[in-house]
């Protein structure tokens, strides 16, 4: 395993980073980090999807049409384990695409996203979402972050407010890279899941597991996301080749996928948390 080594901020500023090791929790930590307050800086740009509706690309509409399909799956997956439904919580909303589906399932919805431009789209769908979740001060049936622990800045204090806010017999999804998988060891500096400096930490499952034990946490279950294997090997190859190579991103996000049959090591996984009883 590699101490440290550099990653380039291919979407926006074309700066480098470095990816430290941290033993302890397997994961690694992007050096330097940003300031609270510098960081939107490095969000800034037309081609960051997820702030956007966009469908200007054959990528950008492939990136929607399985949007729909993964909706409706983690839909799926949390109704298996909060039948009931209630009050969800979504941090990091983007567009508030997620929430709207599952205001239309009946679910009690609020969000959080610190996009201004995003929370104009949400509004749109009829979504008020809060810019900041220091707002909040109920606790919820579910709480969502869908690729988004990776961009918090003290993921410690993030985990202790989760389960503060988690409502005693209530369900946490956290999805987040995974820099174990066969696509990141293929693309390597190139992989598009470091995404530096957005993405301040990068977790394996121990690292995950770590953090649950550390704030009374269970770590129930986890679930691949197998799409992403294709959409982050669509950027990498960009990142690497100066293009969007479709066939070698195919082939890789494919190999990845089926070699995470069994060593369980998908591109991104969902990490489903509960209280320690």
């Amino acid at each position: 395993m590699k101490s440290s080594f550099s990653v380039t901020d291919h979407a926006v500023s074309g700066e480098r980073f470095e990816l430290v090791y941290n033993e302890q929790r397997h994961m690694y930590e992007t050096s330097p980090v940003p300031a609270p307050d510098k960081i939107s800086a490095y969000y800034e740009s037309e081609d960051y999807i997820s702030h956007t509706d966009a469908k200007r690309s054959l990528f950008e509409m492939l990136y929607y049409g399985v949007k729909q399909i993964t909706l409706s799956r983690k839909q799926k997956l949390i109704k298996t384990y909060s039948p009931e439904k209630g009050k969800i919580l979504d941090l990091g909303a983007g567009t508030g695409d997620f929430l709207e589906f599952c205001k239309n399932k009946s679910w009690e919805t609020l969000g959080v996203e610190p996009s201004e431009a995003a929370r104009k789209l949400a509004a749109a769908k009829g979504l008020d979402l809060l810019k900041d979740q220091k707002q909040i001060t109920t606790t919820f049936n579910v709480i969502t972050m869908w690729h988004v622990l990776e961009h918090v800045h003290d993921v410690h204090a993030q985990m202790k407010w989760l389960k503060e806010h988690l409502h005693q017999n209530g369900t946490l999804f956290i999805a987040v890279p995974n820099f174990e998988s066969y696509d990141a060891q293929h693309y390597g500096s190139f992989w598009a899941g470091y995404d530096v400096p957005r993405h301040l930490h990068h977790f394996s499952e121990k690292a995950i597991r770590w953090y649950c034990d550390q704030n009374q946490l269970q770590l129930l279950d986890t679930r691949p996301m197998k799409f992403d294997a294709y959409y982050v090997s669509l950027l990498s190859e960009k990142y690497k080749n100066g293009r969007m190579r479709y066939w070698p991103a195919f082939v890789t996000a494919w190999r990845s996928n089926q070699k995470a049959k069994r060593s369980r090591a998908y591109s991104s996984k969902i990490y489903i948390i509960k209280h320690k009883s």
